[in-house]
């Protein structure tokens, strides 16, 4: 991409962020004109190369900044859209005849929503209560059947990464300007709504720990001049501090292991200039992280520093070092022990915990111990899958930099959100992907 479009690209989302803080309504605008302008490009183009996915990561990468400002016409549309547009991408583009895994995969999540129908409460609204806990799973199957084993080249997927976090940076400049003085909304290390955009903290800090690990490596592989170079450092930076005042630690420390992971990957397959490249960059870049989360630890009076350490304001450390989701996850292996084979059916284990606790709804954060409690043994199985298929086709797709970056978010994140937004699943996807290098990634600039 060359450096104006860039440029334009990244102050057009700016702009984006600036007009729906300040204009509410456009949030629906927005959300209406994403799916269309997606349509038009993928119809115009019959998916020749891959729009599907790039209008599905624009989705992806926007579907927590919508349910934050209201734009979101139904909860999970973001799902089905990606759904709707990769089935459209399988349409006029076929799929592997090899995909097997994902068609028994998606099979092996039926006997759930079947026994559901029978055994959630007379008063739950089923549809809902199937559709709010099966979306994130299809929307997996059918992302895995899209990307299963298909040819790419290393800078269309990079331009799809870029899709998905564009509007995360629309999500960061909202947040910049909601966000009022910490000193005055800071009381205590727990997650904080006033400073993740009155939303949830936790899907919040996902989609930035996401972002944050996109423009790293853009960082690394696609900043091609100065400028080019200083415009992602400074969105980086931006996007990882506040994520990091949201004080949900889950989606920023899964972003700072994929960044990780990516770094040890290709510290291994460069060759030695590379490496010394590579080498000074990371240098460079620790010092940079280091700097802002010492601003952080500044802005927040240190409670950043007692959040990460599991302490409350006083220093004191807590007795739960999983904000108490230990309970869930006590409660949901009860489930699959008492149901093994078949589980409990899909949404029946909220009903469970909602009885046992006299009324409270506590909605479960990992998404394995959801699955083993209303899928029983098929959930296991079902995982299993997910887990080493792409694994498996690693063997003979070692040009895949991301392979292992993105099944760790998929693990990570469902370990701490659940399913609750479309990111796990479509990131996971396109571990599937076939990637061939277009040229050798560079790790200097002009």
């Amino acid at each position: 991409m060359k450096e104006k479009q860039y440029i334009l690209l990244v102050l057009f989302n700016i702009l984006i962020g600036i007009l729906i803080y300040y204009i509410r309504v456009l949030s629906i605008v927005y959300a209406i004109l994403i799916p269309l302008v997606g349509l038009y490009y993928v119809i115009k183009n019959q998916n020749r190369n891959h729009e599907v996915l790039y209008a599905s990561a624009y989705i992806v990468g926007s579907e927590v900044f919508l349910r934050m400002t209201g734009g979101n016409l139904l909860y999970e549309s973001s799902k089905y859209g990606v759904m709707v547009f990769l089935t459209l991408g399988m349409y006029y583009s076929g799929f592997s005849k090899n995909a097997v895994p994902f068609w028994i995969y998606l099979l092996l999540l039926l006997p759930g929503v079947i026994i559901a129908t029978d055994t959630l409460n007379m008063q739950t609204d089923v549809r809902k209560a199937i559709a709010f806990n099966i979306s994130g799973p299809a929307c997996l199957g059918i992302a895995s059947l899209y990307c299963y084993n298909r040819k790419i080249l290393l800078s269309q997927l990079n331009g799809i990464l870029l899709a998905a976090a564009l509007p995360v940076f629309s999500t960061t400049i909202y947040l910049i300007l909601y966000t009022p003085d910490l000193k005055e909304v800071l009381v205590g290390t727990g997650s904080n709504f006033a400073t993740s955009g009155g939303f949830g903290p936790n899907q919040v800090a996902t989609v930035l720990g996401m972002g944050m690990f996109v423009f790293f490596s853009r960082l690394l592989l696609e900043s091609k001049t100065k400028l080019m170079f200083i415009i992602n450092l400074i969105i980086l930076l931006n996007i990882t501090y506040r994520g990091l005042v949201t004080f949900s630690r889950g989606g920023m420390l899964t972003g700072f292991i994929m960044i990780i992971i990516l770094l040890a990957y290709l510290f291994l397959k460069t060759k030695s200039y590379g490496r010394y490249n590579l080498s000074r960059l990371l240098i460079f870049m620790s010092i940079a992280f280091f700097m802002t989360w010492g601003y952080t630890s500044i802005q927040t009076g240190g409670l950043i520093d007692k959040r990460y350490a599991n302490k409350d304001a006083a220093g004191r450390v807590k007795e739960s070092k999983l904000s108490g989701r230990e309970d869930i996850l006590n409660s949901e292996i009860d489930d699959f022990l008492d149901h093994p084979v078949f589980g409990v059916g899909v949404g029946k284990a909220l009903e469970i915990r909602e009885e046992k606790s006299g009324g409270d709804i506590i909605a479960s954060h990992s998404e394995i111990s959801r699955t083993l409690s209303e899928h029983g043994a098929l959930g296991i199985l079902a995982l299993l899958i997910v887990l080493f298929v792409p694994i498996l086709l690693f063997i003979d797709n070692q040009q895949h930099i991301y392979m292992f970056c993105f099944v760790l978010f998929w693990l990570l994140t469902i370990n701490h959100a659940a399913m609750r937004i479309a990111a796990p699943a479509f990131v996971y996807s396109l571990s599937l992907l076939k990637v061939y290098m277009d040229e050798e990634p560079t790790l200097h600039r002009e």
